[in-house]
């Protein structure tokens, strides 16, 4: 059995089991990804794949367990790998980062313009996903960190950091009614249309049980993973919108109105999460040192010194 047999496996799940499109990313032909499917079926005796006429379609119950094996078996490879490289002093190669559109979009950056003054060589990938998928990226070495609110801090598989707590404002158009109610309470906030995240995104889950436990059920008239899409339908005139506070932006949001909703709705973490088997190049252990030294509490980046 050969690493570069498991790597088209790994590969070619990854690619929705075209061949075509795993050869392309392998840079192989397709008749050697082909062989080498067909050579680790052959060694393992026990068919890995469910067939279509000559088109792979799905893999079977064991052509599965054999795909964690492989991803781990390439992940520890990958693992020494680093380490040689660290010890060799090398100062380049690719920083993977799974995140939220919330995180890369408002919080990353100035982190971002902080890493690449420290490492100009290194190149990065940021993957968006929801929380769910950053699990699975950081699981199967997809990436080499997620960064969001949910499921990371609770996975046994994944080492969790926390970096910062962070809470919701309500934002509407300028001149809107609710804006006028003083105090602002969860009820009043019900009685108007609501537009936030979808379930699962950005702490939604515990924002859902507040209203809950409280007896309110708000009237939800679209959800979204992208905060920018929830800003665009407030401007529409849709209804109100729930965001992370930190997703606001002054300059850009001039014609959006914000109050501070921490006095009614639980605070959330965001957490750094990475495979609990997982070496750390020190340009990737750097990025979480200025990530946890630079994001202050809803988000806030101070300078980098």
């Amino acid at each position: 059995m050969e690493l570069r047999q498991l790597n088209s496996l790994v590969v070619l799940a990854e690619s929705g089991f075209k061949v075509t499109e795993a050869a392309d990313r392998l840079c192989l032909v397709q008749s050697a990804v082909s062989q080498h499917l067909a050579k680790l079926e052959q060694e393992l005796g026990t068919q890995l794949f469910m067939r279509k006429g000559k088109r792979l379609v799905c893999l079977t119950t064991a052509g599965e367990t054999v795909l964690k094996y492989a991803r781990q078996a390439l992940a520890i490879r990958e693992n020494i790998l680093a380490v040689g490289r660290d010890h060799r002093e090398e100062v380049s190669g690719m920083l993977r980062i799974g995140t939220t559109h919330t995180q890369a979009r408002y919080v990353l950056p100035p982190v971002i313009r902080a890493f690449r003054q420290i490492y100009p060589s290194v190149s990065m990938q940021i993957q968006q996903g929801t929380p769910q998928q950053l699990v699975e990226m950081a699981m199967t070495d997809q990436v080499d960190f997620s960064i969001c609110t949910e499921e990371l801090g609770v996975h046994s598989g994944l080492t969790a950091i926390s970096c910062y707590r962070w809470n919701r404002s309500l934002i509407a158009m300028k001149g809107h009614p609710v804006l006028k109610r003083r105090p602002l309470s969860l009820n009043s906030i019900c009685d108007y249309p609501l537009i936030t995240y979808t379930f699962g995104i950005t702490g939604s889950g515990r924002l859902q049980s507040t209203f809950a436990r409280a007896g309110f059920k708000p009237e939800v008239v679209l959800t979204a993973v992208d905060t920018d899409v929830i800003k665009t339908y407030v401007r529409e005139g849709l209804g109100i919108g729930l965001i992370a506070s930190m997703a606001y932006a002054p300059q850009q949001d001039q014609d959006l109105a914000t109050r501070d909703l921490s006095h009614l709705l639980p605070w959330e973490t965001t957490w750094v999460g990475y495979h609990k088997d997982k070496y750390l190049r020190r340009f990737q252990q750097c990025f979480i040192d200025l990530l946890e030294s630079m994001v202050m509490e809803n988000g806030v980046v101070k300078a980098s010194e």
